[in-house]
């Protein structure tokens, strides 16, 4: 993979610039200056993490498998996303919730779903996916037009719809706040005060257009951005909802979105206490550093892309099925389930098919698997009730 390797050496040559206490970036003295270290799992990860990309980018995936690898991300990360805040909507009662657009009413949703939940449950739930679906809906983004202030402001108006008084909607909180730990009652973190938030995000965002930190790895970048606006803490509720929208935002405008197949709520959410000792690491640290939690971000990125990658090359068969028709294969929502099932077995009969169908008749079945022998994707062994049917070679 040229990408992953070319990315691996440029990242050794930033070992030129490491000093003993770390490594700093930021020309001006009033900029924010982040303070961290390149380690050997830094570079081993960020290389993962490109030759993923690689695989992901030039991946010449059919568009009804690209419409689904975005949807299953788009559901997980609105569900952990709010599930790590507290939210107590199961991931099939998200999904349910996650297909209603636009600012909907609570009770409505209700009962259209006939879902028994905390109405602030299902409102959070609403509103983080207008988050996303906000962010999708930037086709192309360009880092000058969305990474400002009022973007942020912006995603955040967009988390706390309904769920703070209107004077606290994107905008930064005049009163101070304290973090209590998630497994007792002790407070583990003093945000600054409210005089300094304005001052902290202007100085944040002109690191971010800085010379210097576009020379910054992008996946840098954000993990840094991450956990400076979780540190700020500038709004009453919604900073970490938002924090990791914008994240993921940027992100998306400096070129790694990878085919937004990806979410890393969930890798956040499988171990929360981990996820918070992370971040309060840089405080916790000598001189603010920030190199664990870096360690901790991309590792989590390098695993949520490599699955992603496993799920590129194990499921579509692109470049297999590329080589043998010269084309994309358009495939039913039906011939997708019926192809994750080849995956998990070499073969498989017209009975393992209507078990994953069951509301499916018989001769429909046949006539998508039939469809799929046409097409050059699938081919029939055996004769009567000993049929089997393989993937291609």
């Amino acid at each position: 993979m040229v990408v992953g390797y070319s990315t691996y050496i440029k990242t050794c040559i930033l070992l030129q610039l490491i000093t003993k206490e770390g490594f700093d970036i930021g020309a001006s003295t009033n900029m924010y200056q982040p303070h961290f270290s390149i380690t050997n799992n830094l570079l081993t990860y960020i290389a993962r993490i490109e030759a993923a990309k690689t695989v992901i980018d030039h991946s010449p995936l059919v568009p009804a498998w690209e419409a689904k690898f975005r949807d299953d991300a788009f559901t997980r990360t609105i569900h952990y996303g709010t599930k790590i805040e507290g939210n107590d909507l199961t991931e099939a009662q998200a999904q349910q919730v996650s297909r209603f657009d636009g600012f909907m009413d609570t009770k409505d949703v209700q009962e259209k779903t006939g879902i028994i939940a905390r109405e602030r449950d299902i409102q959070e739930v609403l509103n983080y996916r207008n988050v996303i679906g906000w962010i999708d809906r930037q086709k192309n983004p360009k880092f000058e037009h969305l990474i400002t202030i009022d973007t942020f402001k912006t995603l955040h108006r967009l988390t706390v719809q309904k769920l703070v008084d209107d004077a606290y909607i994107g905008t930064y909180r005049d009163k101070q706040v304290i973090i209590k730990s998630a497994v007792g009652s002790g407070v583990v973190f003093r945000p600054p005060v409210s005089v300094e938030i304005p001052y902290l995000v202007d100085d944040l965002f002109a690191w971010l257009r800085s010379q210097n930190t576009a020379n910054t790895h992008p996946i840098f970048q954000a993990a840094i951005t991450h956990y400076q606006l979780v540190y700020i803490h500038p709004f009453i509720e919604g900073n970490g909802r938002t924090a990791r929208a914008f994240a993921t935002l940027l992100l998306y405008t400096l070129g790694y979105d990878f085919k937004r197949f990806f979410s890393l709520e969930k890798y956040f959410d499988s171990d929360v206490e981990a996820y918070y000792q992370a971040l309060l690491s840089v405080q916790q640290s000598e001189g603010a550093d920030l190199t664990y939690w870096l360690e901790y971000f991309c590792y989590g990125l390098a695993v949520e892309i490599d699955k992603i990658q496993q799920q590129v090359l194990k499921l579509s068969k692109d470049l297999k099925l590329k080589r043998q028709l010269g084309r994309q294969v358009a495939l039913s929502e039906r011939q997708i389930l019926l192809l994750e099932l080849f995956q998990q077995q070499d073969a498989i009969s017209s009975d393992d098919a209507q078990a994953i169908l069951p509301n499916v008749s018989v001769d429909t079945i046949l006539r998508d698997l039939k469809d799929l022998i046409q097409k050059g994707v699938i081919k029939k062994e055996g004769i009567t009730k000993g049929v089997r049917y393989k993937l291609e070679e």
